[in-house]
């Protein structure tokens, strides 16, 4: 096999996750969250952004390999999953309801594909692959603070 495809396949699943049997990419959003939980680095928003320009790169990439050898939008391609859960959580406070809220937000526009999230993903191969993701991943992130700036008007807790 070439390795530029190897190296596609284990960047775009997510060095494997994306062959979970159910689900992959919900198990990358959450493999996502608890990387963003136990990796305290990643709670510096340059660092965050940065590592989402990175892996929404790299995914263009070898989401177009993916797609010339198995076709359009592989459920094995998480790597947007990842890199659009990593946005949903950049620069949220820190607690266990913002980051319930960015999963929750991010899995709802990511499955329902609202609107603009439908037609990005349009686009051809590793873009469409990577850009619904982004952008669901941007609404996610301000969904959450619109929620808890709800709550704070309301002056009801904003932390579990």
């Amino acid at each position: 096999m070439e390795m530029r495809l190897i190296a596609a396949k284990m960047l775009s699943t997510c060095f494997g996750i994306g062959y979970f049997p159910v689900a992959p990419g919900t198990v990358t959003s959450i493999a996502a969250v608890l990387c963003y939980v136990f990796i305290p680095a990643l709670h510096s928003p340059p660092i965050l952004l940065s590592l989402v320009v990175l892996f929404t790169a790299a995914g263009i990439w070898a989401g177009t390999l993916m797609e010339e050898h198995f076709g359009s939008d592989p459920s094995i391609v998480t790597i947007d999953e990842l890199a659009g859960q990593w946005l949903a959580l950049v620069a949220l406070p820190t607690g266990l309801l913002p980051l319930l809220l960015s999963f929750a937000f991010f899995r709802l526009f990511d499955i329902a594909k609202p609107g603009p999230v439908d037609a990005v993903q349009r686009l051809p191969g590793g873009w469409g692959i990577m850009a619904d993701d982004i952008l669901a991943g941007l609404l996610a992130n301000l969904s959450v603070r619109g929620v808890l700036a709800l709550l704070t008007v309301f002056h009801l807790p904003v932390s579990l």
